[in-house]
């Protein structure tokens, strides 16, 4: 059985190889597998549009020539579309070592007979951590501080009262959304003294108590909170979930931080809110438009911190993520059902020869 790695240079075909290698190993049942390795290019080449799928690195050519007799591709992002799934009929499964396979055309693959799956929760101690340190940084004036320092500015107008930051501890911290990365993040707060509240029309409300967080409807939480971080998944419902109009509701200074997607966001009306005090800070890890062009407003306005979509970027969750996709693999080998599947799976009758093109 040949495998495909396509790898890039953060989840990097060496580690799809070695978890593969763990995984599928000449001791089970099954030979080890041929694994061969392509390298893509992101992130030193942004992702982007590639045919019918959105998020992807590299080209459908170069997928297509590096899939020849490959029955499994395990992959972060490579572009798979109607033309990749036609081209190689052999292909029986595409396991996606992301939190969504947003690289894979999946009514084409179901079309095609190809089981898809991803892995769900691969960044998310490294997403929770960075959230924490955004809400830091945005509430002590972190990087203000030490950008001023590197200038030869020493800002001991910080202690004055009014400049002064605030605490996580004693604080009200609202989380919106309450999945795995918002339930990291929620017993870190609890740590620091924090009290959490979370609005999450999908959290359980015995699941949310035994962890000591208060599930409350998000007019409420905004209403209470001084510090407010989104979690939630970007979904045609929740596009622009935080509107100028719920953006209204918060307290006055409150802090926001957007680690999730810059979708979840309406970002026109908070240059206005910055520069009058409403919002107090805003910490930033995602964008309406990424990158931010060098004329986007909220670079001119006070008490922001930005950082490039770096929340994931840990070399655990390249680890983490590898690892998930290959025990995908292996279920899907051995005849198992998948634990995280994407679309329909084929049978096992299905998987046993080439499946004929539509």
């Amino acid at each position: 059985m040949r495998i495909l790695a396509a790898g890039d240079h953060f989840v990097r075909p060496d580690l799809l190889r070695a978890a593969l290698t763990a995984e599928l190993g000449a001791a089970r049942d099954h030979p080890a597998p041929e694994v061969t390795e392509l390298t893509l290019p992101w992130p030193h080449e942004p992702f982007g549009p590639v045919g019918t799928v959105v998020e992807a690195s590299g080209t459908e050519d170069t997928l297509i020539e590096a899939l020849a007799g490959a029955r499994i591709c395990v992959t972060q992002m490579a572009p798979f579309t109607e033309k990749v799934f036609a081209a190689r009929p052999e292909l029986r499964m595409v396991a996606v070592s992301r939190g969504g396979p947003v690289n894979v055309d999946l009514p084409a693959a179901t079309r095609h007979g190809v089981a898809v799956s991803f892995a769900p929760g691969r960044n998310a101690p490294a997403a929770a951590e960075f959230a924490i340190g955004l809400m830091l940084t945005a509430m002590r004036r972190i990087t203000t501080a030490d950008a001023a320092l590197k200038k030869g500015v020493w800002r001991g107008d910080f202690y004055a009262y009014e400049e002064g930051g605030i605490e996580l501890d004693g604080a009200t911290v609202g989380l919106v959304g309450y999945g795995a990365i918002g339930r990291i993040v929620a017993r870190v707060l609890r740590a620091f003294g924090a009290r959490v509240l979370v609005a999450d029309p999908y959290a359980d409300p015995a699941g949310t108590r035994a962890d000591g967080v208060e599930l409350v409807d998000l007019e409420a939480l905004l209403r209470a909170s001084s510090v407010v971080s989104l979690h939630a998944r970007l979904t045609p419902e929740t596009r622009h979930l935080i509107d100028a109009a719920r953006l209204a509701l918060l307290p006055e200074g409150a802090v926001l931080v957007n680690s999730a997607r810059g979708g979840l966001l309406d970002y026109a009306p908070l240059p206005g809110l910055l520069r009058s005090g409403r919002l107090g800070a805003l910490a930033l890890d995602v964008y309406d438009v990424e990158p931010p062009p060098a004329d986007w407003p909220l670079h001119g306005a006070p008490n922001v911190v930005t950082a490039p979509h770096l929340a994931g970027a840990t070399r655990q969750t390249a680890h983490r993520a590898a690892a998930i996709t290959a025990a995908e693999v292996g279920r899907f080998v051995r005849g198992e059902a998948l634990a995280h599947p994407a679309n329909p799976e084929p049978t096992a009758a299905e998987t046993t020869g080439p499946r004929s093109t539509p």
